[in-house]
C-alpha cells in the first residue's frame, strides 16, 4: 500500500481494518517516499564519484558525463524493465507486450489492478518470487527516483546554459546600441558642447 501501486486485488473489508488502513497510508506513504527518494539520491552519488573518477582519467568530460549517464537509464532499464519481463513472462504465463505493461504500470505506481503478479492460485511459485517482487518494486521505485533526479539535474544546468547565453545576448545588444549611436545627434551633441564653450569664454 504504501508503495502507492495499489492493484485492488487486496482491500480491507471491515471498519476497524479501514480505519487503520487510512493512518498506515498517512504515515508510511510520506516515509515511503523519503527512503526512495534517499536511496535514489545515494544511487545518484555512487554515480557522480565514478563519472568524476572517469573524468579525471580522460580529457573528454562532457563524453565521459553522457556516456555515465547513458550506461545508467540503459542498465536501469534492463534490471527494472527487461529482466523482469522475462521474469514475469516464464512464471506468470504473460506475453512480452503485457509482462512490459506490468512492470511500466507497478513501477509508475498506476496500479490498475488488470494484471498481477504472484497472485494466480492455479500456479505454484517459488519460495523466492515474492521476495524477488519485493525488492524489485523497492529499488525500482528508487531507481525511478534516480531518473526523477537525473532529470531535475539536467533541467538545472539547462536552466543555467540559458541563463548565461539569455544575459550574454543582453550585454551583445547594449553594446551594439550603444555603438550604433545616430551621428546626427552625436553632430548637435558637438555644436551644443561648442556654443557652451564659446559663451563661457565670453
Amino acid at each position: 500500500m504504501i508503495s502507492r501501486s495499489g492493484y485492488g486485488n487486496i482491500s480491507p473489508s471491515t471498519t476497524a481494518g479501514q480505519i487503520f488502513c487510512v493512518f498506515f497510508a498517512l504515515i508510511g506513504i510520506p516515509l515511503n517516499v523519503v527512503v526512495l527518494n534517499r536511496v535514489g539520491k545515494y544511487m545518484l552519488a555512487i554515480e557522480r564519484n565514478i563519472c568524476d573518477f572517469l573524468q579525471q582519467k580522460t580529457s573528454r568530460k562532457r563524453c565521459t558525463r553522457f556516456f555515465i549517464h547513458l550506461v545508467s537509464y540503459v542498465s536501469g532499464a534492463v534490471l527494472f524493465f527487461v529482466v523482469p519481463m522475462l521474469v514475469f513472462q516464464m512464471h506468470e504465463g504473460w506475453t512480452y507486450s503485457e509482462a512490459i505493461y506490468y512492470c511500466f504500470i507497478t513501477l509508475s505506481t498506476i496500479g490498475f489492478g488488470d494484471y498481477v503478479a504472484d497472485s494466480n492460485p492455479d500456479k505454484e511459485y517459488p519460495e523466492w518470487y515474492s521476495i524477488l517482487m519485493t525488492s524489485w518494486i523497492f529499488f525500482g521505485l528508487a531507481w525511478l527516483a534516480l531518473l526523477i533526479n537525473h532529470t531535475i539535474d539536467i533541467l538545472e544546468r539547462l536552466n543555467g546554459h540559458f541563463k548565461q547565453w539569455w544575459s550574454g545576448q543582453k550585454s551583445e545588444e547594449e553594446s551594439d546600441s550603444a555603438d550604433n549611436v545616430n551621428p546626427e545627434t552625436q553632430v548637435e551633441k558637438e555644436d551644443e558642447i561648442k556654443k557652451s564653450t564659446k559663451s563661457t569664454k565670453q
